[in-house]
């Protein structure tokens, strides 16, 4: 029997409000700032991701391993190339590695991959 409805993802990051802020445009969610800790939800709060402002965060260096990802979220997008020019648009920078040819690495604005996915 599961003792919890949902998992909710935390990411540290030097500004929770800014990152935050990058993937609710991403996905469509909505913004809840208690100031150093940020949520963002859909509409029918089935999911949360929250953001967590650390002081003196380094990010990772992907693909170098000197400071690992520990962690990614893969978005899955009906078209790369539209995908692509929205994240890059809110921010995301493409990753100069690309490894595979149905997914696309990006960097959020504060370092922390994350792959557009063919659906």
């Amino acid at each position: 029997m599961a003792i919890a409805r949902f998992p909710t993802l935390v990411i540290d990051c030097p500004d929770a409000g800014a990152l935050a802020g990058f993937y609710a445009a991403l996905l469509g969610w909505n913004v809840k700032d208690e100031g150093g800790w940020v949520e963002i939800r859909p509409d029918d709060a089935s999911n949360c991701i929250s953001f967590q402002q650390v002081e003196g965060y380094q990010g990772p260096e992907w693909p170098d391993q000197s400071r690992p990802q520990q962690m990614h979220l893969d978005f899955v997008v009906a078209d790369l190339d539209d995908g692509e020019q929205e994240a890059i648009r809110l921010g995301a920078t493409k990753a100069e590695t690309q490894p595979g040819t149905t997914f696309r690495v990006f960097l959020d604005p504060a370092g922390h991959p994350f792959c557009l996915c063919l659906s």
